[in-house]
């Protein structure tokens, strides 16, 4: 049940960069760009994925779901921001802000687990590559994929009712540029420390244990691509985890830094450009990286590509 402290205004105001408008015009401009480029690689990932019979392996599978994951992330936040940047209206239903922080937080929750799948994945593939097929059987990998979605849905039910029963006693101006756990608690006027330390104990959770078992794999994955000794066996196996990894130190590095920071160390423009970038720039990059740095993407898309032109 919604507190009823707030019941009494429709929503919130996201202040954003209110104070700097040449800033906004600037950034409504680059987020934009950076929207399309998000729509547009991580469908082509998806549409790919399922087209491409060669791409029909369990690490193209979770690839896809990432690409939705992430197009549901920036979804569910960025056509609000581009709203509030264009003008001097920078308001948000409260149904609007707490579907928004539902959502984001499903679909970071879920990634911290699905990125450490993608690093099992790897870790079968390089280190028991005559059991791969059998381990990462696919029914196998429907079950991990249900597992993630499971408890990132589930973790962002939690937070979302909990934030929902927090006292706000009518104050309604969020000095930031989403809807998220930390910012709206800073608005009530009770004491949030059972709040706080809730959400960094399942912060710390949902982010340091996938983050070891992501280190762990890597770690067996070097011993092995050390031990093979063909520099083209090499060059392979470390090209289908270099992206990987590059996403994972992108992914987990802000979201440590918005999340697990035990006090306010940063000032609140930095924690908005901070989370400008994990939730605009790293969905855009997520779709280039694994493309520009995969064989199989690039030639499934030259295909598409041809067959288009043949149509046409």
């Amino acid at each position: 049940m919604v507190n009823s402290n707030i019941s009494f205004f429709n929503g919130f105001v996201l202040l954003g960069f209110s104070g700097h408008p040449l800033l906004e015009m600037i950034l409504f401009v680059i987020i934009v760009i950076f929207y399309l480029l998000t729509l547009l690689g991580n469908m082509a990932i998806i549409i790919l994925a399922s087209l491409d019979s060669r791409l029909h392996t369990p690490m193209y599978f979770f690839l896809s779901h990432l690409s939705f994951m992430d197009l549901c992330y920036t979804t569910s936040t960025v056509p609000q921001l581009l709203f509030n940047l264009k003008g001097p209206v920078k308001k948000i239903t409260y149904v609007g802000c707490v579907g928004q922080l539902y959502v984001a937080l499903a679909m970071g929750s879920t990634e911290c687990i699905l990125l450490a799948v993608m690093a099992i994945d790897r870790y079968a593939a390089i280190c028991k590559p005559l059991h791969y097929a059998i381990i990462m059987h696919p029914r196998f990998c429907l079950q991990l994929a249900a597992m993630t979605w499971l408890t990132g849905l589930t973790n962002s039910l939690v937070q979302t009712v909990l934030i929902t029963q927090v006292p706000l006693c009518g104050q309604n101006i969020i000095d930031h540029v989403f809807c998220e756990v930390p910012v709206l608690l800073k608005l009530s006027c009770v004491d949030t420390t059972a709040n706080q330390m809730e959400l960094f104990l399942v912060s710390a959770f949902l982010l340091l244990v996938p983050l070891s078992l992501i280190l762990i794999s890597y770690g067996f994955i070097a011993h092995a691509v050390w031990k093979i000794s063909a520099s083209e066996g090499r060059q392979k196996a470390l090209g289908t985890c270099t992206s990987h990894l590059v996403v994972v130190f992108l992914f987990y590095g802000t979201a440590t830094a918005m999340y697990l920071k035990p006090t306010p160390t940063t000032s609140q423009n930095q924690d908005k450009f901070m989370a400008l970038f994990y939730g605009v720039v790293t969905p855009t990059l997520n779709p280039f990286i694994y493309t520009l740095r995969n064989k199989d993407m690039k030639g499934a898309l030259r295909k598409m590509k041809g067959k288009s032109k043949e149509k046409g």
